[in-house]
């Protein structure tokens, strides 16, 4: 009977997989972990075999795996970043988790980028986890979305996040704002990956759900880190432990989201973007995500005002700085240097 309740869209990560397999426990089941690993094994081969027809919407005219996130980069320095599985509505398989956090990864790297927009191609932005896709292989994929740190941080072998989570956290680590365009649903994993943007650009319609409870399951992929910096703890316990589904309207009035859209919110981020942060000096709008990140909801009042002297000492005088002043007190578009 528990397989009844294995769907494709059932929350974040492996640790659904875990309550599937107790063998993976670290807890008190491990006694079981001789028979369950028997079972699968058995279960490997079965998947395997079973899975083999669904992937074929995963791939090409010539059998190739279709790109699970693509980049787009336009010339006034906007990337758009789509997580592309519209077939399955975008949920995240361990190939879509790696593209996720490669492309976090690559675009850190990248001084040309000055925003990002990320989106979902298709209907949805995300729905959570594809449990089908994932435990083909358990035993294996489990341990490289659990295995920390994942490679992908900044912080390289002293990251403190596994991949299940970096691919939520890497957005905050990009010295550029990232805006998270949500329609359709955003559930489970999709809903952490958008809690890790700067801004979530969401239609009135749109579902959200912190949707790991109704599979017995915490949230796992950084929400605790940043549903603090958004709600209040009674807010994120009652979404957390009730796993409803709220609309975009609703999910403004608790502090999901930055803005409801009731026209098209992929234009309303675009304009956004355009109209207020390219406008702005590249360096203050990296050092005040910096600084709000590092001050927010952690450290004593010492540490955020030694941050904020640091920061400012690092801005003042500099070109960018003295070009957005020239921008602000004459009116002279004096270019930013990147």
């Amino acid at each position: 009977t528990r397989w009844m309740a294995v769907t494709s869209t059932c929350g974040s990560t492996a640790a659904f997989a875990t309550q599937l397999f107790p063998c993976y426990s670290t807890g008190p089941r491990r006694w079981m972990s001789e028979r369950s690993d028997k079972k699968v094994d058995q279960l490997d081969s079965k998947t395997d075999a079973a899975n083999n027809n669904n992937n074929n919407e995963d791939e090409d005219d010539d059998g190739n795996l279709k790109p699970r996130v693509t980049t787009t980069t336009f010339g006034n320095g906007i990337c758009h970043v789509r997580l592309n599985r519209p077939e399955k509505l975008n949920a995240c398989d361990m190939a879509m988790f790696e593209a996720i956090a490669e492309t976090a990864a690559s675009l850190r790297r990248d001084k040309s980028i000055r925003a990002v927009i990320l989106s979902g191609n298709g209907k949805a932005f995300c729905t959570g986890l594809d449990v089908k896709s994932v435990v083909r292989n358990p035993k294996s994929q489990i341990e490289r979305l659990l295995k920390r740190p994942s490679g992908y941080s900044s912080c390289g072998d002293d990251g403190d996040a596994n991949l299940a989570q970096d691919v939520s956290l890497l957005w905050r680590e990009l010295p550029v704002p990232v805006v998270a365009v949500l329609k359709g649903m955003c559930f489970g994993a999709g809903m952490q990956i958008a809690l890790g943007a700067d801004f979530r650009f969401a239609s009135p319609d749109c579902q959200l759900s912190i949707m790991e409870g109704k599979w017995g399951l915490i949230p796992d992929m950084g929400a605790s880190v940043l549903l603090k910096e958004l709600v209040r703890i009674d807010v994120a316990k009652e979404l957390t432990m009730t796993g409803r589904i709220v609309t975009g309207t609703e999910a403004a009035t608790l502090g999901l989201v930055t803005r409801v859209c009731k026209e098209d919110p992929m234009k309303e981020a675009e304009d956004f973007v355009k109209e207020f942060l390219l406008t702005r000096s590249p360096d203050a709008i990296a050092c005040a995500k910096e600084l709000y990140q590092s001050t927010w909801s952690n450290g004593s009042d010492k540490e955020c005002l030694e941050l904020e002297t640091k920061l400012q000492r690092k801005l003042l005088l500099s070109w960018n700085q003295l070009a957005a002043s020239g921008r602000s007190a004459f009116g002279v578009n004096v270019p930013y240097w990147k």
